[in-house]
């Protein structure tokens, strides 16, 4: 589990293995042509970003005036304003993705990064780029492998986030990361991040969107790497937003739960299953609630919880062989049905679940015929026998599918 400890502003000291100059160097920022290697970089995705460009850059180089790291900073841009030209005066090294997205940006930008150390942020001024030796300092210490700035534990200013993101998007999303991802964390969209640059080869990174932000956090608590968190300050933005609030926070739940099927198939799965089991069992044996004895119309409700239930939760096994998820389920449904549970075992228990139904119905239909087809049995009863046919054949079938979808994902 990734664990998460809020620091406090006061800067911790660096060991020597940092590579820093002596506070007061100078603030020149490494090129592509120096002989110098860099120790950090400074990595922010543009899309017309000219209003704030310049002021980014001058507070990272700052950052290299007062801490001594050598520091390049890299510009993925994909802008049709005077950012680039910008950028450059400035001694910044831009690059251009040959595919469009916000995660394909970064991750573009990653494969030119020369530093053991890289920064990633917006380029429109919220983000206080003076600070990241503040958030870098933990790591090159070797105390966290990544160190998260949080708007949420620090401060935000007025007008820098709107109150629905700042009171519920962010939040929830949040929420939505922690319990599923066991991150432990309190902002987990915030762009402000320093990380070791070999992490990356740790990470399966493949988003191109704005899922990437939750797609990182989401990868390294499932490693295990160490999440650590300092408060920032977040500022107003220069320029227009390209936040979709509503499109792209379902584009992050969307993420997160597709790679989470032990979450989104599995447990609802297995919730609905044992309750109709209890409800379908309680009408054939004439239970009573509350005065009222339960009848058909529950037995049939508790039928259906059952089927849906169990369709559901095996749903959870296909999507784990078929889509390799962040989050693997780990609960024991799942871990029975994919590792343990071959074609061969799964249709023999479908076969035999199959034969009680059918065994069953049988009798039904012997004791019918006893009576000269003139009184029918219980019907709850015949529920509770075609339900177990009906899971039979699933079990069969999802046996041969399973197998099917297995060999091909090898």
């Amino acid at each position: 589990m990734a664990s998460t400890d809020i620091q406090d502003e006061t800067q911790t000291a660096v060991p020597e293995a940092a590579s820093r100059d002596a506070v007061g160097a100078s603030p020149a920022l490494v090129g592509p042509e120096s002989d110098i290697s860099p120790t950090v970089s400074v990595v922010m995705p543009t899309m017309n970003e000219e209003e704030g460009i310049r002021e980014c850059i001058e507070r990272v180089k700052r950052a290299v005036q007062a801490s001594g790291y050598q520091t390049e900073v890299i510009i993925s841009d994909d802008s049709d304003d005077r950012t680039p030209d910008i950028a450059r005066e400035l001694g910044a090294i831009v690059v251009e993705p040959d595919e469009p997205g916000y995660g394909y940006a970064y991750r573009y930008a990653f494969d030119h990064c020369r530093g053991d150390y890289i920064v990633i942020g917006d380029a429109d001024t919220t983000y206080d780029f003076e600070q990241f030796p503040k958030l870098l300092d933990p790591v090159a210490n070797g105390d966290a492998d990544m160190v998260m700035g949080s708007r949420l534990e620090g401060d935000i200013k007025p007008g820098a986030m709107p109150a629905l993101h700042q009171y519920v998007g962010n939040p929830l999303l949040t929420k939505f990361l922690n319990a599923f991802y066991d991150a432990g964390v309190s902002d987990a969209h915030s762009g402000f991040r320093v990380f070791r640059a070999d992490m990356l080869d740790e990470l399966d990174l493949k988003t191109t969107g704005m899922e990437f932000a939750s797609e990182m956090i989401m990868d390294a608590g499932a490693k295990d790497l160490t999440i650590e968190e300092i408060p920032i300050t977040y500022h107003e933005r220069v320029g227009d937003a390209t936040l979709e609030s509503f499109r792209d926070g379902w584009r992050h739940v969307r993420f997160m739960l597709l790679n989470a099927p032990g979450y989104l198939f599995t447990v609802p799965g297995v919730v609905m299953g044992l309750l109709g089991l209890v409800v379908m069992f309680a009408a054939v044996g004439g239970a009573s609630i509350a005065g009222a004895t339960l009848g058909i119309h529950s037995s049939i409700v508790g039928s259906l919880l059952t089927l849906v239930g169990y369709q559901v939760a095996t749903m959870g096994s296909f999507a784990t062989v078929a889509s390799n998820p962040i989050q693997q389920p780990d609960d024991l449904l799942t871990q029975l049905f994919v590792e343990h549970l071959t074609l061969e075992r799964m249709a023999t228990l479908g076969f035999v679940l199959f034969a009680a139904g059918a065994g069953y119905g049988v009798w039904l239909l012997a004791q019918w015929a006893a009576t000269g087809f003139t009184q029918l049995p219980m019907v709850t009863g015949d529920v509770l026998g075609f339900t177990a046919i009906v899971l039979g054949l699933q079990t069969i079938f999802t046996a041969f599918l399973l197998s099917a979808v297995g060999e091909r994902g090898c």
